[in-house]
């Protein structure tokens, strides 16, 4: 895919969703970092299950970090690997109120030096949350960087590292939700809907189905 085509299928996509949003439900970035620690593994829709019973009673590092670790773990049970994520959630509000005021850190660094986040967690919440040009690459980016030639890169830090490079800067915010929803209804694992794809002329997939 050359410089024009990238352009172009970005414009498509803005042109069908201006304002893309993530699709999982928070009303503050610390809402937002709970839910994508949870998310690892387990789908949006399961998430929100979860939170939605969560937030009532619980969306502060210090509400949360009361519950204690059973406590968190009976509003998550549902997801996978819950015992994991509960101890990490608990321990990543104790570190928020005793580094950061109780307030999430706007940089890479300090988010990622919380238990339970990683790079691509980092980069969400500093997209989704601060409107920051991060791009974080999880299964559904992956795959349609690869299969389009958006951006292709053998591991996911390389496919990160070729998007932040070739993605124009006026998409740059919007273009994680994009992508993402882009492979999670259209561009799907195990058969890509390209009958229905805005972007199928711009695509270099060779699989392309009729």
């Amino acid at each position: 895919m050359n410089k024009d085509s990238r352009r172009a299928f970005f414009e498509r996509l803005r042109a069908q969703n201006p304002e893309p949003r993530t699709e999982l439900e928070y009303s503050s970035p610390f809402e937002l970092l709970v839910a994508v620690v949870l998310s690892a593994q387990a789908t949006d829709v399961g998430v929100n299950k979860a939170t939605r019973k969560l937030y009532p009673v619980a969306n502060t590092p210090a509400a949360i970090y009361a519950l204690g670790q059973d406590g968190l773990e009976r509003y998550i049970q549902t997801i996978g690997l819950y015992r994991s994520k509960a101890k990490h959630v608990i321990e990543l509000c104790r570190m928020l109120m005793e580094l950061h005021d109780g307030e999430v850190p706007q940089t890479r660094e300090a988010l990622e030096a919380l238990p339970g986040v990683g790079r691509k967690t980092a980069n969400v919440v500093l997209n989704t949350a601060f409107g920051q040009p991060a791009m974080a690459v999880d299964t559904h980016i992956f795959r349609v960087s690869n299969r389009t030639g958006l951006a292709p890169g053998k591991d996911v830090r390389a496919v990160e590292d070729k998007l932040v490079k070739v993605i124009p800067r006026e998409f740059m915010l919007d273009a994680h939700h994009w992508l993402i929803l882009h492979g999670r209804y259209v561009c799907k694992a195990r058969k890509p809907d390209c009958p229905v794809c805005i972007v199928r002329d711009l695509c270099d997939y060779k699989g392309k189905s009729e």
